[in-house]
């Protein structure tokens, strides 16, 4: 006769959650407490989740749904699009303000202060007083790495964040925020009277382009009184070349020449 009794522990089942997807994203904290703070409240949830969310989450996703032959849904979007139209959200708004704050700036220095505001860093810096990175929504292995403290993902998310306003209740609301929230970094101000190669460097970062990168062409003259040939590239921008009687001064003839060509330093 066969025994039939189960083994010990046969019929109890294991204590936790199934596996799913869902595991291997770190969800983030309640978002009504970010609606209180930026006095706004998303009438379409799903965009405001989309404005959190990383694109490592989707990747995850990806990457389990084709371990279990499962079918991506088209609605786990993360925030790389909000961030792009948030982006420009921002860059009208700020564009706008300035004209109005600064009616006696010439293009120049225009650009410089805008340039100042809408930089990763300054962007960075909303995000953290708004505390945007405890309600990112992030891979496990993006938020072990420290993810929600990093300044692109908070900038890229600030962005994202205003993108999905703009799209939830238009211009105005997203307009709003952004004179309320930036209203500290414009008191500052900034200084128009940067040297040239600072300021190509701002220019570059608030385009959404590469770094600068300069060589040396030449050097010509006696070892007492050298003449530098300096050349400046920002690739998708162009480059220009400055002569100095010292690698720094070339460097900034260089890059004072490229911000000239772009019109956003003044002509001596």
């Amino acid at each position: 006769m066969k025994n039939t009794e189960k083994p010990k522990g046969a019929s109890k089942k294991k204590s936790g959650k199934k596996t799913s997807i869902g595991q291997s994203i770190g969800q983030g904290a309640d978002v009504t407490e970010l609606e209180k703070t930026l006095n706004y409240k998303f009438t379409n949830q799903g965009l405001l989740k989309s404005a959190l969310t990383h694109s490592s989450t989707t990747s995850a996703n990806k990457n389990k749904n084709k371990s279990q032959k499962l079918d991506v849904k088209k609605n786990d979007e993360d925030n790389e699009r909000l961030e792009f139209l948030g982006d420009r959200v921002l860059g009208l708004s700020i564009s706008s303000l300035l004209i109005k704050l600064y009616p006696e700036d010439e293009e120049g220095d225009l650009a410089r202060r805008y340039n100042h505001l809408v930089r990763r860093e300054t962007c960075t810096e909303i995000a953290k007083d708004l505390n945007l990175g405890k309600y990112l929504i992030l891979s496990l292995a993006e938020e072990r790495s420290g993810g929600r403290e990093k300044a692109t993902i908070l900038a890229n998310a600030m962005e994202a964040l205003l993108g999905a306003v703009f799209i939830d209740s238009g211009y105005e609301a997203a307009d709003k925020i952004i004179k309320n929230f930036w209203q500290e970094q414009i008191s500052k101000g900034v200084q128009v009277s940067l040297d040239a190669k600072t300021a190509l460097q701002e220019w570059a970062q608030g385009q959404g382009l590469d770094l600068p990168k300069y060589s040396q062409l030449d050097r010509t003259g006696p070892d007492h009184n050298p003449i530098f040939e300096t050349s400046v590239l920002v690739e998708g921008v162009g480059e220009a070349s400055g002569k100095g009687s010292s690698k720094r001064i070339a460097e900034q003839m260089a890059a004072k020449n490229l911000l000239e060509k772009q019109k956003v330093w003044p002509k001596e």
